[in-house]
């Protein structure tokens, strides 16, 4: 399975050329920023963001700021046909993860891109389109996915299977049922957001894609045993964790 990447340009003849260059990856072209950020609400397997500075409507420079802020841990490279230094100060202030100048170099733009993907958090391309595989990618989906509302729909397109054959399989090659899992995944993130940040618990169920906090703590405390809060304060009682501890 090829990485994806999504080039932000309102030229779309350097997105086709682009594209030609970079067979090797699926990339997604479309030319506002506005159009990128919608992309990114949607459920998807976007591994990297390309995007220039000067766009229509609101500037490369903001859409960053937006994308780091809503989506931290994907990697962003900033491009420009301008090469001044304001330009260069802004694209790191907004914590681009790569700068390059038009026209591209298409090794360094390949070294570029290659050392961002890397450095992700998420696997590499899963090989292979047999079951397992189709059901480990399912996974990763749902895992990079874990602040969305992710339908059992949704995730059937990505692998091509129907909607009712992907639960079945699901359950049969991980053990778990599809909504299982995804709360699981949730939950995971929750833990991981309570333990690493001070984000209260009403931020973290809305970023979870919870209605209202009282939702998150309900379904906290069925995982763990504990309230988000007495989590917080004391992880080493999670039942989920004591119950892998003596299971192993």
């Amino acid at each position: 399975m090829p990485y994806n990447i999504l080039m932000v340009d309102d030229d779309r003849d350097f997105r086709e050329e682009f594209k030609d260059y970079f067979r090797g990856y699926r990339v997604i072209g479309v030319g506002r920023g506005e159009e990128a950020l919608a992309e990114l609400k949607k459920p998807n397997e976007i591994d990297l963001v390309i995007l220039d500075v000067r766009l229509p409507g609101t500037p490369g420079t903001e859409i960053l700021k937006r994308i780091k802020r809503d989506w931290p841990d994907l990697g962003v490279i900033i491009l420009t046909g301008f090469g001044s230094k304001k330009v260069v100060i802004e694209a790191l202030h907004g914590e681009a993860d790569e700068y390059l100048e038009k026209p591209l170099n298409i090794e360094k733009t390949e070294a570029a891109i290659k050392k961002i993907l890397r450095e992700s958090r998420w696997p590499a391309g899963i090989e292979g389109e047999d079951i397992e595989g189709k059901m480990e990618r399912v996974q990763v989906f749902l895992r990079r996915n874990v602040h969305k509302k992710v339908s059992l729909q949704e995730a059937s397109r990505v692998v091509a299977l129907s909607p009712k054959y992907l639960s079945r399989v699901f359950k049969e090659v991980t053990g778990r049922k599809f909504n299982q899992y995804k709360l699981e995944c949730k939950i995971e993130q929750a833990k991981e957001w309570l333990a690493e940040t001070g984000h209260s618990v009403d931020m973290i169920a809305y970023s979870l894609g919870y209605l209202n906090a009282e939702s998150l703590i309900r379904i906290f405390k069925k995982f763990t045993g504990l309230t988000p809060t007495a989590y917080r304060a004391d992880p080493q009682g999670d039942q989920t964790n004591r119950g892998r501890s003596s299971r192993r």
